[in-house]
């Protein structure tokens, strides 16, 4: 029966029964139930509820997908692409060719973190470099979309471009919090799901894609979907319920034997450098520990929150900052990175490294983060470019190292002045 259809109001129904005694008589309307819920009963009620928000969710995305049938989209990941942003984006690839769309996964960095890289080569994920300059002569009228996995374009220097082209965002997906005002047709923001991963894991069980263990490509994707999970969760030690769920979903397709290969991938020696620069150069106040690397080349990036990784394990510490200035010398480019690891389960890395370094002239912050960690990027600008001496760099280095203290020891101790003076 179609419910719509044969809906009578209120008004309606009582004028019905008003008309016939007899009917009157012999029904009985059910009183609202008043007791009051168990503990079990408000559990599944929640459990419905978010269950019935996931299938929206993934029928909302399954509605603008097939809305863009047989069209060609960009799939912009951030500059320095981690696992859950890598295998998210194969996910998002995989389901929108179901829908005869064909997907370029794209960013403009480097992948230098040697599990990222033993990911990428090991799975096949076809993943491509674009630097922000390349981009700008290609022809990107063949896109009709483009989507954001895991990032809301403030960490990568392709939505710029892109945008000028005239490419609309047909989505956005990410676990971040809140970083700027875009525009999408289809957008999944959670801040409180600990993986990217996890959100397309979800899709797959909402049925946008079916696994299948016999498809190498599908094991492939499962595979680095756990990768990408288990990294963004701390190997699961920080894991929500849904992330577990998602796991144990996982855990029919993946590869074992695989994922251990990527996760065995060895540190190389310019990374072993970065974390001992940053053991002799951090200073440690109230449990945060801090400290600057000087310069990195580019394809070395990934080495600062490994770097963060490593002294956040130090006895009396809950806190790591570990920054660097990051020289790209194919784009005569240098940035400000740092990335934050903190087991303080009452510091929010989002709210602490947007109060420490703020926007910019456009409102965008320079950076943000989630449960347990964060990444800030900030451009050098005028002062970016070729160091003739190593005593201007020297000098360079000593200016911006003492300008993000501050702002960091502002936050860290609030009552001390953290520039010593002669």
């Amino acid at each position: 029966m179609d419910l719509n259809s044969s809906h009578l109001s209120n008004s309606s129904y009582s004028q019905e029964l008003t008309e016939d005694p007899h009917l009157v008589a012999t029904v009985e309307l059910p009183a609202p139930d008043t007791s009051p819920m168990t503990t079990s009963e408000l559990g599944n009620h929640q459990a419905q509820r978010n269950h019935s928000s996931l299938v929206q969710k993934a029928d909302a995305l399954r509605h603008i997908l097939e809305q863009h049938r047989q069209e060609r989209q960009l799939v912009i990941l951030q500059d320095f692409p981690d696992p859950d942003a890598l295998s998210s984006a194969w996910t998002y690839q995989l389901i929108a060719q179901e829908y005869e769309i064909h997907c370029d996964i794209v960013y403009a960095g480097t992948l230098s973190h040697q599990e990222n890289i033993a990911l990428v080569k090991l799975t096949g994920l076809p993943a491509q470099r674009w630097t922000a300059q390349a981009a700008k002569s290609k022809d990107l009228s063949m896109y009709t979309g483009c989507a954001l996995i895991d990032n809301q374009g403030t960490t990568s220097q392709l939505l710029s471009v892109v945008q000028e082209s005239g490419i609309p965002i047909t989505a956005i997906i990410d676990h971040h919090s809140f970083q700027g005002d875009l525009k999408a047709e289809f957008v999944d923001l959670r801040p409180t799901v600990r993986a990217t991963a996890t959100i397309f894991t979800q899709y797959l069980q909402a049925g946008l894609l079916k696994l299948d263990s016999s498809v190498p490509q599908h094991i492939k994707c499962a595979t680095a979907l756990m990768h990408g999970l288990r990294s963004d969760t701390d190997r699961l030690m920080q894991a929500q319920e849904e992330d577990f769920l998602a796991a144990a979903y996982l855990s029919r397709f993946y590869d074992a034997q695989l994922l251990n290969a990527i996760l065995q991938a060895n540190r190389s020696k310019r990374v072993m450098d970065v974390i001992e620069r940053s053991l002799k150069n951090r200073m440690v106040q109230n449990n945060f520990s801090i400290a600057g690397v000087g310069y990195l080349r580019y394809d070395d990036r990934d080495a600062i929150p490994q770097a963060a990784d490593f002294l956040v394990t130090e006895e009396n510490v809950h806190t790591a900052v570990v920054y660097g200035i990051v020289h790209d010398e194919d784009e005569e480019l240098e940035i400000v990175v740092g990335s934050l690891r903190t087991t303080k389960l009452t510091l929010d890395p989002d709210e602490f490294i947007k109060e420490a370094f703020g926007q910019d002239s456009h409102g965008r912050f320079f950076g943000g983060g989630r449960t347990s960690a964060g990444g800030f990027e900030i451009p050098i600008g005028f002062l970016s470019g070729y160091i003739e001496t190593s005593e201007y760099a020297k000098k360079k280095w000593e200016v911006f190292d003492a300008q993000i203290k501050q702002k960091l020891l502002r936050l860290v101790n609030p009552k001390d002045n953290p520039i010593q003076t002669e």
